[in-house]
């Protein structure tokens, strides 16, 4: 993968971790780069960004000590959403919060414009991303 978008997806995961940019400009940063999707796995704890020409780039994630939750909890997954998109908490808290929460990752669809969530038995969450405006 050239080395320019590896660079540009290590400063997004280091500015999501710190919460110094907004999962808009992120993802902005991301598609302007051409990375279609992206993977994050917390059973792996790595997360990794697709090309449309197969090239794809992995990082390894700096986790919370917490354990992930049995039970799939579509709404407390929800809720850590909503304070994440409020900028109430951060990317460690969302991450935390999810986990608990029975969410062993998701994927980001930068082109479809919505996140996937995932639990242990194939439960899925699926949320679009919020309307420009909103």
């Amino acid at each position: 993968m050239n080395p320019e978008i590896e660079r540009v997806i290590a400063e997004c995961v280091a500015a999501s971790h710190t919460g110094t940019r907004s999962f808009a400009d992120i993802v902005g940063a991301l598609v302007a780069r051409g990375v279609e999707s992206y993977r994050v796995d917390y059973r792996q704890r790595s997360s990794t960004y697709f090309l449309p020409t197969g090239e794809w780039h992995q990082v390894v994630l700096v986790m919370p000590n917490v354990s992930i939750g049995e039970a799939f909890d579509a709404e407390a997954i929800t809720a850590a959403i909503r304070g994440s998109q409020r900028g109430q908490i951060k990317y460690p808290e969302f991450m935390e919060r999810s986990m608990q929460a029975g969410c062993v990752g998701y994927v980001v669809w930068l082109a479809g414009r919505r996140v996937v969530y995932f639990g242990r038995r194939g439960e899925m969450h699926v949320e679009l991303f919020p309307s420009s405006g909103s």
